[in-house]
């Protein structure tokens, strides 16, 4: 009777969800305190506990994935439900701040003019810096759907330069976003838009690091053979996070910095 009800194939019941957790918390009083001008070590402390508590959770999910055999098809359609979740809450989470966007722009109060942009703001021109990184990370979804057939055929030559691509067109957005960050006539602190433009365009850069670091993980991956033309789901679920990252700035571009200019 207890084979009976004895799942067929379990994976590690991992400490690092856990871990992470407070590793976040701890990381997030360390930024209450390096506002409040108090210590730095909470911050550096948490930063490190995340780093440390990821790496050990990505080395467990890449063991069990290729030397114990533990993702079988049902626990890859497990993972698979746990990515699309993820990325729905993802887009909740900036259709808060669209929302946000929207609210000022079609009705703004009588504190900034009654109108959009507030006076005073001078909008980035989107036929410059904006354009360009549209074009680079829209390129950079060609490269990475042209990674996953390169996958997918067993070409690892392929694979990885089209990978290699996607990352440094990734790397070649983040450096623009930052030389437009810093020629910026306004800040985060300029009325409604600066806090706007900042959080939406800031929360998406900070997206478009960590799809980065999600890429570079997939081609040390792939320059090491553990990833297979019948077994890549790790590579999958970073090629969707990179497409929504791309869909995003589409909006982004479209309603943030074309429509306000």
């Amino acid at each position: 009777m207890k084979k009976l009800f004895q799942p067929f194939h379990l994976v590690t019941v991992s400490p690092w969800p856990i871990i992470t957790s407070f590793s976040i918390l701890n990381f997030l009083i360390g930024v209450v305190y390096w506002f409040n001008k108090f210590s730095l070590n909470y911050f550096i402390v948490g930063f490190l506990m995340i780093l440390f508590s990821l790496y050990q959770w990505w080395r467990d999910v890449v063991r069990e994935s290729m030397y114990q055999g533990f993702h079988t098809k049902k626990v890859v359609e497990g993972l698979k439900l746990g990515m699309i979740l993820f990325i729905v809450s993802e887009v909740f989470f900036f259709i808060s701040i669209f929302w946000c966007y929207f609210h000022m722009f079609l009705s703004p109060g009588v504190e900034i003019g009654s109108f959009w942009p507030p006076k005073n703001i001078i909008p980035f021109n989107p036929y410059e810096i904006p354009l360009l990184n549209t074009v680079f990370l829209l390129s950079s979804g060609v490269s990475i759907t042209w990674c996953h057939y390169s996958i997918i055929k067993g070409n690892k030559m392929q694979s990885f330069n089209s990978l290699l691509m996607t990352i440094f067109l990734g790397m070649i957005f983040t450096f623009f976003q930052y030389v437009e960050y810093k020629n910026a006539s306004f800040s985060f602190c300029d009325s409604v838009y600066g806090s706007i433009f900042f959080m939406a365009t800031g929360f998406h850069g900070m997206h478009v690091i960590v799809g980065t670091i999600f890429l570079l993980v997939n081609l040390f991956l792939i320059k090491k053979n553990k990833i297979s033309k019948i077994h890549h789901f790790g590579f999958e679920a970073a090629a969707w996070y990179w497409h929504f990252v791309d869909v995003v700035w589409l909006f982004l571009y479209l309603l943030v910095y074309f429509w306000s200019f």
